[in-house]
This record gives C-alpha cells, structure tokens and sequence, in this order.
C-alpha cells in the first residue's frame, strides 16, 4: 500500500497495478485512489471499465490500443472480471508490452499465482495484497474514526462492536455510520449504544447457535435457528453455514490438539488469531468424533433437503436437536 501511496504522490505510475485479496473495502479504496489519480480531475472521456465475466480479453486489448482523448493515459480498470483464474494466454502476452499510454487497475478477490497472466502482471507492474487485517489495525482505524467525530469510545464498547461487525471493513464501515448517527449528541459511545444499534453477523449467530449446542442448551439453540428464520435467512443457507462451522471446529480442534497456539491454527484456517481463540474455546465443548458426524449429517441433510426426503426448515431443526440433546 505504501508504495501505491507513493506512486499517487510522485504521480510516477506502473502501467498495470492489480489489487487482490479477501478485503473489499480496502481493494475499494485503493482502486478508486488509483482510477482519480491516473485520470486526472473530472475526465471520464478516457476510462474503460470492465467487469465480470462480461470482460472479454480481446475488448479489453483492443480499448487498450485506443489513442486517448486529449490525454496522455486511457486508463482501463477490470474489476473481479475472473480472468486471473484461468488461462488468458493473448492478454498476459499483451501486457508484456502495452501501449505507453494504456494503464490498468485490476481488482480481483481470487487469483491464480501459477496463471501467466499473473506473472505477466509482476513482471510489468506492481501487485498488493489486501488481506483480512489484524485485530490491532481495525481497533486503531475504528478509534480514528470515531476521533473524526469528536467522539470518544469505550474499550468494552469496541470489543463488542468488533465482536458483532466481525473483520469485513465493509460491515464496520457501515455500523460505525449508524452508530455515529445514533449517538450523534454524545461524546462517549458505551456498549448500551453498540448494543442499541449494531446488526451482529449471522455467522456470529450461527456461532451461538452451536455454542449453546455444545452447552446442551437445546432452547436456546432452537430460539437462535427460529430468530435466523425470523430475518428471512434460508434454511439451506443456514445448513450451508452450520456444515462451515462444523467443519472449521474440527480441523481448529485438530490443530489444537497438536499442540499449535492461536496464531498458528490462525494462519493455517486464515482466521484472525484472536477469532481463531473463540473457535478453539468453542471446539473444546466437543469430541472430535463428534464433530465429524456433525459434518456428515449436514451432508446427509442437505441431500435429503434436494431429493425431497425431508423438508429444508425442519432438517436443520433436527439437527440441532440431535447434537444438542447428546448424552
């Protein structure tokens, strides 16, 4: 990031920039940055933009030959167009040498290292990752942020906002704006305000949900599911999450059991490590065997759900009455 910071300072460009990785809201930033600074105040006459699968290669080499209009950058911006997952022979070749006045912005969540498209781009231009951030950065950006306002925020108050927006900066971004309007004649934010206002993730739900499955608190557990029910989320949905969960219980509870801290089963799951913390808390509510039935019958649910043996709300219901009523 720094060296784009640069680059925008400098006004000294790479020809290509791809910006990849599972945080949008930064990938977002960043592209934008870019776009204004290549282009230059207000001309919109020398932009391409290119997205999704509707990015045909051959268009996109063919825009990039295109003279400028009373500039010297037509500036090209693919944004997660998928084609750094495949083989893209005709556009890694032209990247190796583009038009001096073609510059690109390529945005995308998913690359393929191997692909020659990929290693075209490290060899013209400049790649950044944007991962998920650290429990750290986030906690100093919301502080930031709410110093913005002229607003101050207590500790507990921003461990409970980060526990309910989890690490998408998307969904902190937008919480903190209704958190923002909400107290807008505060100084101090509390956890009643957090509280008040913040919408939890459903997977956080969905974590509770097991949570008061691995207490045997079948109620409970029962109450989360209708709750999800209640915010029109899909019970298949809610399968297709369950399974996840399951799924990254077992393999943090082998790792655990390995001997590995939370950093390391961190890296290895790509969770944060303290969030990888709340599922080795949570794994230890559980038998590994256990856990690998849970993610069988969720397999065997969602098969019964497509072939018509059972009705998708009540084999969700049944599964959570079956593993919260263990002996």
């Amino acid at each position: 990031m720094q060296r784009i910071n640069q680059d925008i300072k400098t006004g000294q460009f790479k020809q290509v920039y791809l910006l990849m990785g599972e945080e949008d809201y930064l990938r977002n930033q960043y592209k934008n940055r870019l776009k204004e600074a290549l282009l230059g105040e207000g001309d919109q006459m020398n932009l391409n933009l290119f997205q999704g699968k509707e990015a045909v290669p051959q268009a996109i080499i063919d825009m990039a030959e295109t003279m400028p209009f009373l500039s010297e950058r037509r500036v090209l911006v693919l944004d997660n167009t998928g084609l750094l997952k495949g083989a893209q022979e005709a556009l890694a070749e032209y990247l190796k040498e583009p038009a001096p006045t073609a510059f690109f912005v390529i945005s995308e969540k998913e690359v393929d290292k191997r692909s020659r498209l990929y290693k075209a781009i490290r060899q013209k231009g400049y790649i950044c990752e944007f991962n998920e951030q650290d429990e750290n950065t986030l906690k100093k950006w919301i502080r930031q942020s709410v110093a913005r306002e002229n607003k101050q925020m207590e500790e507990r108050a921003l461990a409970l906002f980060l526990n309910k927006t989890g690490t998408d900066m998307s969904s902190i971004r937008t919480e903190m704006e209704k958190l923002f309007c909400y107290c807008h004649d505060k100084d101090m934010i509390s956890s009643a305000d957090v509280e008040a206002v913040t919408t939890e993730r459903i997977t956080n739900r969905i974590f509770d949900m097991i949570r008061a499955v691995a207490e045997q608190k079948q109620k409970q557990a029962l109450d989360l599911y209708y709750d999800l029910l209640a915010l029109k989320e899909p019970p298949m949905r809610i399968l297709a999450l369950l399974a996840r969960q399951f799924q990254m219980l077992l393999l943090v509870k082998e790792l655990k059991e390995k001997g590995h801290d939370s950093r390391y089963i961190g890296e290895k799951t790509g969770l944060q490590p303290f969030i990888a913390k709340k599922y080795m808390d949570q794994a230890a509510g559980f038998k590994s065997r256990m856990l690998r039935q849970a993610v069988e019958d969720c397999v065997q649910a969602e098969e019964d759900v497509k072939t018509g043996k059972l009705n998708d709300l009540i084999s969700v219901e049944l599964l959570i009455v079956k593993f919260s009523s263990r002996v």
